[in-house]
């Protein structure tokens, strides 16, 4: 059972009202007595079958996603203030985002416009390369786990749920089973049981911008089976209302993950996808009886043609492209007809 607004956790933190509720916890807008600030709580829910192995397993799950967060410094990865023990239970008290879930947000405003998508992405992939400097994997990036608030007029993107994250060099036990997220979000080599690695927190990361400029999951098949056999048997569908974006979105999501981008090269497309937004704000000097060009999401993907031809070796970061063929498929949207200059098609 869980607790009622107005309880006092560990005689510190008292509740105000329930913000959110997922599978193993309840969060909760709580106000810090001793500090006199508000923070988010989150309580862990016990299991369905609440004998002391499950108990001590939701223990441990909570303090290493306590643990695995306090050891991510940015901007946009959620702070972690306090693990307060109440009742016997673990309770995370973290800073408190007053926004919503990339999730809700898309469902309530529909699709986001490509720059502002490439924004919050570059902030989510800034708190992913703090991450992984600091032997963290995340493991679980999905648009709920994405929190949109304001910070000076503009979108602040918070990465919040480090519930499943690992360390990178955490032994995985023989025999055991691994621990997945949402089955539309989850890389084929995690979906193929796999240890995960810091290029499937990419593939996440463009699954999860699939789904801010489409409106819908990548791969929206019924059930979690369905969806972890579309993941590994289907190419991802082509984001057809990315625009400068897609190269990043398709880039990211190679089933291969030596052929994915890296985070270098991702941080410097989405910059690219962001730049036709901040050109069209600022236009400069128009040409003699027109207007100044606006850069289009052609021009962009042009743009980016060199920045993505490069591939890491071993997944290791390069500090610049190579030089090679691009893929076409992940530079060019369908291909259309085209009608000739001498009037047939």
């Amino acid at each position: 059972m869980t607790e009622l607004p107005g309880a006092l956790i560990a005689g510190r933190y008292r509740l105000i009202a329930e913000i959110g509720r997922g599978g193993c916890g309840v969060v909760w807008r709580a106000h810090d007595e001793r500090l006199r600030r508000d923070v988010a709580a989150k309580e862990p829910l016990p299991p369905v079958r609440a004998d002391p192995a499950r108990l001590a397993e939701r223990r441990r799950r909570t303090l290493r996603e306590a643990r695995s967060a306090a050891r991510v410094a940015h901007p946009a990865a959620i702070t972690v203030y306090d693990v307060a023990e109440h009742d016997g239970r673990p309770w995370l008290i973290m800073e408190l985002i007053n926004g919503r879930a990339l999730s809700s947000l898309v469902k309530r405003d529909g699709p986001l416009p490509p720059h502002r998508a490439a924004r919050i992405g570059l902030q989510i992939l800034g708190a992913l390369q703090a991450a992984h400097a600091a032997g963290i994997l995340h493991r679980d990036v999905k648009p709920a786990n994405v929190l949109i608030g304001t910070l000076g007029g503009r979108d602040r993107a918070v990465l919040t749920d480090f519930g499943i994250a690992a360390r990178a060099d955490e032994p995985v036990p023989a025999g055991s089973v691994p621990v997945l997220g949402a089955p539309s979000y989850t890389a084929p080599e995690r979906a193929r049981g796999e240890p995960a690695v810091p290029a499937s927190d990419l593939w996440s990361l463009g699954a999860t911008l699939f789904y801010a400029v489409e409106g819908h999951r990548p791969y929206p098949a019924a059930g979690a089976g369905a969806a972890r056999h579309a993941v590994l048997t289907c190419e991802p569908p082509y984001p057809v209302h990315a625009g400068p974006l897609a190269p990043v979105i398709t880039g990211l999501m190679r089933r291969d993950a030596a052929d994915r981008l890296t985070a270098a090269q991702t941080a410097a497309l989405l910059h690219q996808a962001i730049a036709p937004a901040r050109h069209a704000r600022r236009p400069g000097p128009a040409r003699a009886g027109r207007g100044a060009p606006a850069h289009t999401g052609r021009q962009a993907l042009a743009k980016a043609a060199a920045l993505i031809a490069g591939r890491s070796d071993a997944g290791r970061e390069h500090p610049r492209a190579a030089s090679g063929p691009v893929p076409r498929q992940a530079l060019q949207p369908p291909a259309r007809r085209r009608r000739r200059t001498d009037g047939t098609t």
